[in-house]
């Protein structure tokens, strides 16, 4: 690890970040020669930094705060290493961390580690989940009073119009996708695909599938925070708020996984195109506690004008076969390579928190060999289903009163993100929507 900077000389500065509970990142600027202490002995802030509001303001009622005397968490580097910050003008690199306890312990409320306490379940079970995501995100204008597209940096021009699956818009925007594939190479986040996508300016990029769930939710979180830092430097904004404009389909984050046994095998396949008893399991684990469990995958006011009837975002808990309709989709193809698609998340989201409730979920379902409703065939926003809380206010109730969230979640983490939660319910309903759009843009 510090081999990284001895070998880049030019690096005069480096950031350390952890992931808060709405996937910001909260650290600290320290000159490279100091990089050493950091990697040896960490550093400290305190707990309750990973339990700020989306304005990073403290809990008012957080026992972190006055109650337990703001005390300090001791932040150790993940297993990542260093990076470089290809968005910043200066060489900089970027190390990321995690925070424990004094006496070594993981800190509950650290997303990071509510991911990794899932991970091992898995393990212990010798079982391997392979995670791939895809995440949209809209390049956008915001030098105006309102968001429009940004102009093409080749023709000058605004195409104001879906252009899905279009070579010509990716084309407009080509100098931004090579220095965005550049940077990824650099930061070894694995991209694949790009297309454009049916909203103003939005487009997706595939991250390939991953056997370490972890980093595979690092990657999410390094990529949106190089997103939308690029897209600044070529003078326009990059956001994956979940629905800017209220005319066209938000952006979504979805997750596909599969899970290897000892052998390296998907327990996922039967050999034919409906998949195994497990993978029935797992999706009843994820239907049964999808309801609950939607704070994690709308966590803000914004999300929900995303989760609608006909807009590309599912609102019944249901699953189905190639059906996009449906909240979880089994795609077709090769039974080796039999997956599950969860397709709730918006683009919003904290990857891990999202992570940590999707696999967390499947294994309960496996877990306990729970049995999932009948596939859906058709237009599941026209049938009568349970439907996902249709309202922030509702999915923070159905988060908190959860039974079922204890069995992956850390109690601590649960209380925390409740209180924060409420408290940007309350301060958002002062805001017009203007001013809402404003805050959302650049922080998720």
């Amino acid at each position: 690890m510090k081999d990284y900077l001895r070998k880049h000389p030019d690096v005069r500065t480096i950031r350390v970040a952890a992931v808060d509970l709405n996937g910001q990142a909260r650290g600290k600027r320290v000159p490279a020669r100091f990089a050493d202490k950091m990697v040896t002995d960490g550093t400290r802030f305190p707990f309750s930094i990973l339990n700020l509001d989306i304005w990073g303001e403290d809990i008012d009622d957080s026992p972190l705060v006055f109650e337990q005397g703001d005390a300090d968490g001791v932040l150790k580097p993940t297993e990542r290493g260093f990076m470089p910050m290809p968005w910043l003008e200066a060489p900089t690199a970027l190390l990321p961390i995690w925070m424990f306890r004094e006496n070594g312990q993981p800190y509950e409320g650290d997303p990071r580690h509510a991911l990794n306490a899932v991970v091992q379940r898995y393990r212990a079970r010798g079982l391997t989940p392979v995670v791939a995501m895809e995440l949209e995100f809209f390049l956008i204008d915001d030098s105006g009073k309102t968001l429009q597209v940004p102009p093409s940096p080749r023709s000058g021009k605004r195409r104001k119009a879906a252009e899905t699956l279009s070579i010509r818009a990716l084309d407009a925007f080509d100098t931004f996708f090579t220095d965005l594939y550049d940077a990824c190479e650099a930061m070894d986040i694995p991209a694949d695909t790009t297309t454009s996508e049916t909203g103003l300016g939005q487009f997706e990029v595939n991250l390939m599938h991953c056997d370490d769930a972890l980093r595979a939710a690092d990657d999410a979180w390094l990529f949106k925070m190089l997103v939308k830092g690029l897209a600044r430097r070529h003078g326009f904004a990059a956001s994956f708020m979940a629905k800017p404009y209220a005319d066209y389909s938000g952006s979504g984050l979805h997750t596909h996984f599969s899970v290897l046994d000892q052998k390296g095998e998907n327990i996922f396949d039967s050999g034919g195109p409906k998949g195994s008893a497990q993978l029935r399991h797992a999706v009843a684990g994820c239907l049964g506690a999808m309801h609950d469990s939607t704070l994690l995958f709308a966590p803000h006011f914004n999300s929900y004008e995303r989760l609608v009837p006909d807009k590309h975002a599912p609102t019944a808990i249901s699953w189905g076969y190639e059906n996009r309709t449906a909240a979880i989709r089994i795609p077709a193809g090769n039974p080796a390579a039999r997956r599950i698609e969860h397709r709730v998340a918006g683009g919003d989201v904290n990857p891990y928190l999202m992570l940590a409730a999707i696999l967390g979920a499947a294994l309960t379902g496996i877990e306990d060999e729970m049995e999932p409703p009948p596939a859906v065939t058709g237009n599941a926003y026209a049938m009568d289903l349970p439907q996902i809380p249709s309202s922030w206010e509702a999915a923070i109730e159905a988060f908190e009163h959860s039974d079922q969230l204890y069995r992956f979640l850390p109690k601590e983490l649960i209380r925390n993100l409740v209180q924060t939660k409420r408290q940007e319910l309350h301060y958002l309903a002062e805001l017009s929507p203007e001013e809402r759009v404003e805050l959302y843009l650049d922080t998720v």
